[in-house]
């Protein structure tokens, strides 16, 4: 699993993308969501490329399902948090 965690970000990282990484919806362009499976467990690592011209991996977790598929709301409010505070910093 982590292998292909490096290869996504490597990829993303040389201006590419994936075929198993995509858009994280409810976000802007270029917040892209990484989602694997590893036995019985999901894992996500959420990361940016749009923001000052690098690549910023903004979260990663294993999730629980509660709701089925869908990212849990917390995880998706901790996201955007994360996001706010880096173009904060990057832009101050």
């Amino acid at each position: 699993m982590q292998d292909r965690v490096n290869t996504a970000l490597t990829i993303a990282a040389e201006g590419g993308k994936a075929g198993f990484v995509k858009p994280l919806k409810g976000f802007e362009p270029g917040v892209m969501e990484i989602a694997l499976r590893y036995r019985t467990d999901a894992w996500r690592v959420i990361y940016v490329t749009e923001i000052a011209g690098g690549l910023w991996v903004v979260h990663a977790f294993g999730k629980k399902s509660k709701s089925g598929i869908k990212t849990p709301k917390a995880e998706i409010d901790l996201v955007k948090a994360r996001l706010a505070r880096l173009k904060k910093v990057l832009f101050q």
